[in-house]
């Protein structure tokens, strides 16, 4: 039930949403400087938070978004790692394609991919979301890089053949490539009014920390493939 109401809320926010490709800038920082480097640095493992708004901290703090949480969330946690802030608001698939070679640079161990949302809230017919979203992931893959997909929910009004389609992408996808799945970014927060902005869509500083406490044992899962590919 809070799936379908959260995908009607996403159908109704398709305007503000619109409105966020307008105003949004380009938001790709790295939050890893603001904590002490590893004693080996070689050792440090980079990870690339790469998606649309919701990765990159829409009207919230540098300091409260998902890359930077995540990063504190590990060290405490004693893993050595960076987590690198490559959200830019309205982004696409497409647009991530297009973007992928400079948003994740050489060097860089694992990416969590988070695209998809606005897609569906723009009704792209699913079949090139999947296109463009699977040459994101063979791209990754081709490079050595680990990855964690972040699937999203479809609104309802697009039909159940558009939503099933939209939905089922992600776990095939990740079977496809052979990487890690985590089934919906937004666990646990969709709804809730004491996580979100005022906008009902975008979590705020709470919001993602229940958004990061959800998603860290498989961050963890995606660490550990990084060491296991570096023996």
């Amino acid at each position: 039930m809070i799936e379908t109401i959260y995908r009607t809320m996403l159908l109704r926010l398709g305007g503000v949403m619109m409105a966020i490709v307008l105003m949004a800038g380009l938001q790709v920082k790295s939050v890893g400087a603001a904590q002490p480097a590893s004693d080996n640095s070689t050792q440090q493992i980079s990870i690339v938070a790469f998606g649309d708004s919701l990765t990159a901290g829409y009207n919230i703090a540098a300091s409260a978004s998902f890359p930077a949480q995540l990063e504190r969330a590990l060290r405490q946690r004693g893993h050595s790692v960076s987590v690198a802030n490559a959200g830019v608001s309205g982004d696409t698939t497409s647009g991530g394609l297009q973007r992928l070679d400079w948003a994740v640079p050489q060097g860089t161990h694992a990416v969590i991919l988070e695209l998809g949302a606005n897609d569906a809230l723009r009704g792209i017919d699913p079949q090139k979301a999947r296109d463009n979203l699977d040459k994101i992931l063979s791209r990754l893959v081709d490079r050595g890089v680990a990855v964690l997909l972040a699937g999203m929910k479809s609104p309802q009004n697009w039909g159940k053949t558009y939503v099933d389609s939209f939905e089922a992408m992600f776990p095939e996808l990740a079977n496809k490539h052979g990487v890690l799945l985590y089934p919906f970014f937004m666990e646990g927060v969709a709804l809730d009014p004491k996580l979100n902005l005022d906008d009902g869509l975008h979590p705020n500083r709470q919001g993602v920390a229940k958004i990061v406490a959800g998603i860290l044992p498989k961050v963890e899962q995606l660490i550990a493939r990084v060491k296991q590919a570096r023996q």
